[in-house]
């Protein structure tokens, strides 16, 4: 597709997080020709260029190799995270819903597959030097979106060999936000009932600091601007989006006002995520807390010198722009982005 005008470019999950500023950015591009959303509820939203499609990516009653006919390009964002108590459920979605996706590509015969893998495909690493793309992915095997996301790359791996002729792109970001997603990240992580208001540094006496939890965040649209590279490139397989600094209780603390910071043991700050998801007050589980403890920092060098990628913003500003978003309500015109403060 890189040198390719007018061309058309099929999404699926198009009105996620990442869906929408994909998409916005697909309709926003010259080199676009068309764009065709596929998702479970068609939004209002009417970008230009765009044409949407009510599509369960796991149903079988779905003709996905219709959808992808003469594509140009499929980019995959399709993904459930709940419920986290029945993961046979995001299973069918995630990893079924997945195959599906990759054998309409080829039965379509379209020529360029990007995927949205994660850091959470990524093995137990280290936490003070980050890791390039040759890090192994075989997840974190309790957490269900782990194990998901390691079970795909390895359908991706069978993929690539039975069809070279797709030129294949892993995205591996860290986590993702964006002003307008708070309010959907609050309910899928926090619950539907957790007050988004709350999210106030005058009302946190402390803040918790857990051995391990370092991790790396980055803005949903730096992420999409990496997925519009990677189609205007020839570039193939897994490339690691992140910005810095690496996010712990220090910066938390800083970003909060919260100076206060206090020493929490794993198991202390585990037992009490396990006791709230197994009374269904919570909706993160304690194995995806394990796996956050785990992930590796990510070497983001490949992206900046194959894709001519660098995030425009950094994982500080990205906090503080999401954190505002969760005080207000934010979201945006899509059934999974609605805005809501509470309930």
């Amino acid at each position: 597709m890189s040198s390719t005008a007018g061309s058309r470019v099929v999404v699926t999950g198009a009105t996620g997080n990442v869906g929408t500023s994909v998409v916005r950015l697909l309709s926003e591009d010259l080199e676009v020709g068309s764009v065709l959303g596929l998702a479970r509820r068609i939004p209002d939203w009417e970008p230009p260029k765009t044409d949407w499609a009510g599509v369960d990516v796991a149903s079988e009653q779905s003709d996905l190799t219709a959808h992808f006919e003469g594509a140009d390009a499929v980019i995959h964002l399709a993904w459930a995270f709940q419920p986290t108590h029945d993961p046979a459920t995001t299973w069918r979605t995630n990893v079924l819903g997945g195959m599906r996706v990759f054998d309409a590509v080829a039965a379509a015969g379209v020529p360029v597959l990007v995927h949205a893998s994660s850091v959470g495909a990524y093995s137990p690493g280290p936490k003070d030097h980050a890791v390039d793309e040759s890090w192994p992915t075989h997840g974190w095997p309790d957490a269900a979106y782990c194990r998901e996301k390691a079970y795909l790359e390895r359908a991706l791996d069978t993929f690539e060999g039975a069809h070279p002729q797709v030129r294949v792109v892993r995205m591996r970001p860290a986590f993702l936000f964006k002003r307008e997603s708070a309010s959907e990240q609050r309910r899928i992580f926090g619950g539907r009932f957790l007050p988004g208001p709350l999210a106030r540094p005058e009302l946190l006496p402390f803040l918790p600091d857990i051995p391990g939890l370092r991790v790396q965040a980055l803005h949903t649209d730096d992420a999409a601007r990496a997925y519009l590279a990677a189609l205007r490139s020839e570039a193939r397989g897994a490339f690691n989006l992140a910005a810095d600094p690496p996010v712990d209780a220090e910066l938390l603390g800083e970003l909060l006002g919260t100076p206060r910071r206090v020493r929490l043991p794993r198991s202390a700050a585990r037992s009490a995520i396990a006791a709230a998801w197994g009374l269904h007050l919570l909706p993160a589980s304690p194995h995806l807390f394990d796996a956050v403890l785990r992930l590796p920092l990510m070497d983001c060098a490949r992206a900046h010198t194959e894709l001519g990628w660098r995030p425009e913003r950094t994982a500080t500003e990205v906090l503080e722009e999401f954190l505002q978003g969760l005080q207000q309500g934010a979201g945006a015109p899509t059934e999974p982005m609605r805005g809501r403060k509470v309930g």
